[in-house]
Order: structure tokens, then sequence, then C-alpha cells
């Protein structure tokens, strides 16, 4: 069966066949769900390459390969959620030890540095690092990783993950890139010097609000070794069924991806004329402060939009996200459906109001994950919810 994972094949065909072989007993296209957590094993230490579910899945390995190859990366592994993920990645770390993580991200990832692995002698520092130079002032003797969304959640700063990482060689630190907004269609942070590549699969990549789970992708061969390690130990690993559907619904990525960014376009362009509307956040428009970086790292600008109000009310913003009726007021992101979300009392909530203000969080502002219906339905539900 021919190898498409590499280099020769574009994105979409990499999408729907790579580490994907038709199942040797029965042809089945479709990557079966192995529904089983143990093994029959020949003998002592005679097996098939698989001894039980937890370390490795026939369902589960299909979808580490796809994966791994569409971040053009070498290893790829699966945990059952983005969060479980994230955990991994700070297990590598150690007491005494600190992170240097950008001011602007997910309120979850602010949640466990510094409420579960602060009280474990781990501590973080979040930084502005849409100038990669700030970086520098935080670097100590103690500092082992840098972490950074690109764009960022919720306001959709860019930051330059080539600059980033080249500092972050200077003084042989690891750089974790949460590349869940972008998706290995419109960015690849490992070609841009990334050590690891987190993703939560359970946004675009799954894309049809049906199943939670988070990746890890890598080049280095020791850092596969590691995280595999702590995979298997802690046991934060997703389903058979997950799995089948996480393969499913990549399959149909880049044309998904297309969509949202197209639709993503015309809302933000829409919004920029709105009367109401204070800022629009959109990394595809030309007055973006970081625009030309996102032109340089990413193949496209995707489908998430942010605004905030002229009134700054959050009365408002509660009226404007109650009288939507196609965009659903949920958690979550980059399904096929369009999403809106509170992020200063839902995402990150978890955040102190302080710190949300001081990166420009502010209270009015309504994030929109942009989905794939009918662009101008989406702008009518917009305009009768903000009028």
């Amino acid at each position: 069966m021919t190898d498409h994972s590499n280099e020769q094949f574009k994105f979409g065909t990499k999408a729907i066949h790579a580490g994907v072989t038709p199942d040797p007993t029965t042809g089945a296209i479709m990557t079966p769900i192995f529904q089983t957590s143990t093994y029959v094993q020949q003998g002592i230490g005679k097996h098939k390459g698989y001894e039980y579910s937890r370390t490795h899945n026939p369902t589960r390995t299909p979808l580490e390969q796809n994966l791994a190859a569409l971040e053009n990366g070498k290893y790829g592994l699966c945990f059952a959620s983005g969060m479980a993920a994230t955990d991994a990645v700070l297990k590598l770390l150690k007491a005494g030890d600190e992170i240097i993580a950008c001011n602007d991200l997910y309120g979850g990832t602010y949640r466990i540095m510094t409420k579960v692995f602060e009280q474990f002698g781990v501590k973080a520092h979040f930084v502005d690092m849409s100038n990669p130079a700030n970086i520098e002032a935080h670097i100590n003797a103690n500092t082992r990783l840098v972490w950074l969304e690109t764009p960022t959640n919720p306001l959709l700063t860019i930051i330059d993950i080539e600059a980033v990482a080249k500092v972050t060689r200077q003084h042989g630190l690891l750089l974790c890139v949460d590349n869940t907004f972008a998706t290995p269609y419109l960015q690849n942070p490992l070609d841009w010097g990334a050590d690891i590549v987190m993703h939560s699969a359970t946004k675009y990549l799954g894309g049809h609000s049906d199943v939670v789970m988070g990746a890890l992708i890598t080049n280095s061969d020791e850092l596969h070794q590691r995280l595999a390690f702590i995979q298997n130990s802690c046991g934060a690993v997703p389903s058979p069924h997950d799995c089948f559907l996480m393969l499913r619904g990549i399959k149909t990525l880049h044309i998904r991806m297309d969509r949202h960014g197209e639709n993503g376009k015309a809302i933000a362009e829409w919004l920029l004329q709105h009367p109401k509307v204070d800022k629009v956040y959109w990394i595809g428009l030309p007055t973006h402060p970081k625009h030309e970086v996102a032109r340089k790292q990413m193949r496209g600008f995707g489908g998430m939009v942010s605004f905030t109000l002229k009134s700054d009310s959050i009365e408002e913003a509660a009226q404007v996200v109650e009288r939507l009726q196609i965009f659903a007021f949920a958690e979550s992101l980059g399904g096929v459906e369009s999403i809106c979300t509170h992020p200063a009392s839902m995402t990150h909530g978890s955040i102190p109001r302080e710190h949300r203000e001081k990166t420009g969080l502010r209270d009015s502002l309504i994030r929109l994950s942009v989905g794939i219906e009918d662009a101008q339905d989406l702008i009518n539900d917009l305009a009768q919810a903000l009028n």
C-alpha cells in the first residue's frame, strides 16, 4: 500500500489517506473500531504489536500517524482531551522548573499552569509575545519551556513562531505551540522551529462537535519516547470509537477550513461597518497589527472572529448573544455549526479579571466560531441580534 504520509502528496490527499490502509482481513476502507481492552498473545514476548489498549490500539495508531503526517511531523500521540495533551507536556517538567507562556491564551491552559502545576513547584510567567524580545527578559536558569498559541484565544494575536524558536534554540528551551485555531491545514509550527505541536482536536480536527480529544506531534525521538511514556503511564487516552470519529472528521478538514475562512472574512468585513461594533479581531484584515506575520507563517486566516461593542457593556453583550438564532451560544469552537461565546464569563472565566483586562479581553468581547452555513444567513442573524 502506498505511503501517503510523505511530502510528495498534498494536504488533501494526506488528510484522507495518511496512516490509513484498508483492513487486511476484510478490505474495509474505513479503519475499524477495535473495541477491545486486551489482545491474545502467542507466548511470552510474542504478540502482533498490541498488548493492551491503554498503550496502543489499532484504531488509534492510524490516527496518530495521520496527525503526524498533517503536521509534517514524525510522531503523533492522542489523548482524551486537549487538556490531557497539555498536561502531558507539562509533566515533562519537575519542581523548580519555570514556563514562559503567552499572556493571551485559553483559560484552561492558564488554570492548569497556575492552579495545578504551581502547587508542584512549577512556575509560569505570562508574557506579551507579540514582541518575541519580551521573552528574553523572563528567561533564567530555571526556564525549561515556552508555550504559545497563535492565533491566540480569544484576541487573535499572532506570534512569530520562527522568531520565538530562534530565542528558544539559543537558550536550549522547549517550544510548544498550541495550533488549535489554525489547524495543520493553515499552519505547521514544526516547520518554523517548534519542538511540540498541541491540538485540542475536539475543535476543527474533529469538526462536528461530537468528540473530545487532544493530540501532540513532534519530530524528536527523545520527546516522543518521554511523552509516550507519560501517555501510557497516566492513561489519559481516547476511546477507539472517538479515534474512529476523529479519522472521519479529518478527511474533510481542508474543505471545511476553506469555507470557515470564506465565511470568517465576510463576517469580519461586515462587522467592521456596523455602528455598534468597536473593535473587530480577525487575522485576515490588513489592519491587523501582525497581518504580515500571519501571511508569512499561515496559508489562510480561518473562521475565528472576535469583536467588542462600543458601549463596552456586558449587559448589551448578553442581550446580543441571547438574541442570536443561528449562532449557538455555547462553549467550544471549530464545528460545522456557528458558535458564539462570551469568553470573560465562559472559556476565560478562570483568568482573573485584572489579568484579562491587561491583555485587552474586555467584558463586552464576543467570540465567534464561524461555521460553514450560508454566509448571508449568518450576517442576517448578527444584524438582527445587534439591532
